[in-house]
């Protein structure tokens, strides 16, 4: 586990005695991976943030016990997935817009910047295109670098079941991109 992970826990252990500086330490870290996690559920920026913004406010108010079972990333988006589902259950949300744009890097040309742009947003494209439980197995493997196990914990699957479905993922994806006109060589 890395030092992130020992620091959330650290953190909650020192809200929990009444220190808030730490619960403020875990919605710095961890807001916007949540509500890029919650998003790859719901297709809806707003949404997705709405409902990290309630997974923050169980954790301050409801106070949850963390057992240390689990790093404490995968304890709290088991938490946000949770959540998600149960309004997800409540309300059926509305077809997701593309994501309009990414910061391109300063080091690079604008031929560069701009072609880094376009696959960013071909393969947030793509993403958006795919089942939700695809979408979340491949957000949480490669944009949060959780661990079979980890990603396993927080979709409530085994971990034979989460390398079935980032399987099956990734060959949608591909399959995705490939129908964007990326090639092999892109991908």
């Amino acid at each position: 586990m890395n030092g992130k992970t020992d620091g959330g826990a650290a953190s909650y252990i020192r809200y929990l005695k009444g220190d808030d500086d730490g619960f403020y330490e875990i919605v710095r870290e961890y807001f916007d991976g949540l509500c890029a996690f919650i998003y790859g559920m719901t297709g809806d920026h707003g949404l997705s943030e709405e409902l990290a913004d309630d997974t923050f406010y169980r954790l301050a108010v409801k106070k949850p016990h963390f057992g240390g079972g689990s790093s404490f990333k995968t304890w709290l988006y088991s938490i946000g997935r949770h959540v998600a589902l149960d309004a997800l259950k409540k309300k059926r949300p509305a077809e997701s817009p593309l994501d309009d744009g990414q910061d391109a890097q300063d080091d690079f040309t604008p031929e560069k910047a701009y072609i880094d742009d376009e696959r960013k947003k071909a393969l947030y494209s793509a993403l958006d295109k795919l089942k939700p439980e695809y979408r979340q197995v491949i957000w949480l493997t490669y944009f949060e670098n959780m661990s079979p196990e980890e990603t396993a914990a927080v979709l409530k699957k085994s971990k034979n079941n989460v390398y079935t479905l980032l399987h099956r993922a990734k060959d949608s994806l591909k399959t995705k991109l490939e129908e964007e006109g990326f090639d092999n060589e892109d991908l």
